[in-house]
């Protein structure tokens, strides 16, 4: 859910930009999968995929003692990251408005790398079928097209709270994880930037 407050501290991607390009860029922590990064990324920026985040965020939170703006796909999931890490007591958190789409749509550069779908594309490929297949079925089968129905109140409901069951299960794939994210080696890069 996006509240006021998250709002206030929502960075444009005209904004970013220009402190990037001016040399007092913050630091930016992307929360996608690492899937989902090694796709497409700002450049310069660090891949903390939001589970690892939340499970870490008091030792991140060491680390990270100046400006942080948060990246995801959307602004959903950076949304999430910047709540855990405000509890955790850290300050000067801003989410990327729009995310990597309005960052990508501003013609601000991007690192790509192998192109893969997008979370959200898969669960509505996954959701689709399942409510296509069960739908046809349920003319011969009685009662299967129950299936999507609710399906079709999960969706309802990820909306209503801005959280996606599907899209949780399906990050946990190995097509969407990629390389493992090790906090380590993510705290070793923050103490020592490139």
């Amino acid at each position: 859910m996006t509240t006021d407050a998250s709002r206030a501290t929502a960075f444009t991607p005209a904004a970013l930009q220009h402190l990037i390009e001016t040399g007092s860029g913050p630091r930016l922590l992307d929360v996608r999968t690492p899937g989902e990064f090694r796709t497409s990324h700002i450049p310069g920026a660090y891949n903390v995929p939001l589970d690892t985040l939340r499970e870490h965020r008091t030792e991140l939170r060491g680390h990270l003692d100046e400006d942080v703006v948060l990246v995801c796909r959307s602004g959903a999931r950076a949304t999430q990251a910047e709540q855990a890490l405000a509890e955790a007591g850290l300050p000067n958190l801003r989410v990327l408005d729009g995310g990597m789409t309005a960052w990508e749509a501003s013609g601000a550069p991007v690192n790509r790398g192998p192109q893969r779908w997008e979370l959200e594309r898969q669960v509505r490929l996954i959701a689709g079928s399942v409510v296509l297949v069960t739908g046809i079925t349920g003319v011969f089968v009685p009662g299967v097209h129950l299936i999507g129905t609710a399906i079709g109140a999960g969706l309802t409901f990820a909306a209503l709270s801005n959280t996606c069951a599907m899209g949780m299960m399906l990050s946990k794939l190995p097509y969407n994880r990629g390389p493992r994210t090790d906090i380590r080696t993510v705290v070793a890069s923050l103490r020592n930037p490139s």
